[in-house]
């Protein structure tokens, strides 16, 4: 084999097995119910929320069926103490009719390892429960958010340091695992 042969020959091999050392093979679907079990329905809507270190907090709020604002949606940064350097985002959903409940994404109120209980939580870590580019499926009453991080990026690209993340929100009445 000459050089050229031995460099197109090592490019494929890297082509068909970057995706599966990044973890970017078929992001897997999780799925959990919110401890909060109910009926109320929302207005269905989807959107995107692009966060960087200057743009790192997102606020929306999700309305019921009726057109009335009765959830808050909102993504912070967990970011090193003092500084800017992002590692993570956490997303948190509050009923805006029952202020007890800080987070209603939660699969069980106390705090656990397991995945289903983790879902607000986006973690770029290799070692957290749920894999970042994992799509997320929570009910919460009688309603489905999904959540999916559909790009990230780090600076330096080595380090564990976010620059930014773009997530993609969709709140359905109906079971999108069920859509085809």
């Amino acid at each position: 084999m000459n050089r050229r042969t031995i460099l197109i020959f090592a490019s494929t091999i890297a082509a068909f097995a970057m995706p599966q050392l990044l973890g970017q093979s078929a992001s897997p679907t999780i799925y959990a119910e919110s401890f909060r079990q109910g009926s109320t329905r929302i207005t269905e809507e989807s959107f995107d929320a692009a966060l960087t270190p200057d743009n790192a907090t997102y606020r929306e709020r999700i309305k019921d069926a009726l057109g009335n604002d009765r959830y808050e949606l909102t993504i912070t940064p967990e970011a090193l103490e003092g500084t800017n350097e992002i590692t993570s985002w956490r997303v948190k959903l509050r009923d805006l009719h029952h202020n007890i409940y800080s987070n209603i994404l939660l699969a069980n109120q106390q705090p656990s390892v397991d995945a289903k209980n983790n879902l607000w939580w986006l973690n770029p870590n290799r070692f957290s429960s749920v894999p970042i580019r994992a799509k997320r499926i929570m009910k919460v009453d009688g309603f489905y958010v999904v959540i999916q991080v559909k790009d990230l990026h780090f600076t330096p690209l080595d380090s564990p340091y976010l620059d930014s993340m773009a997530v993609h929100f969709a709140f359905s009445n109906t079971d999108p695992r069920a859509v085809h």
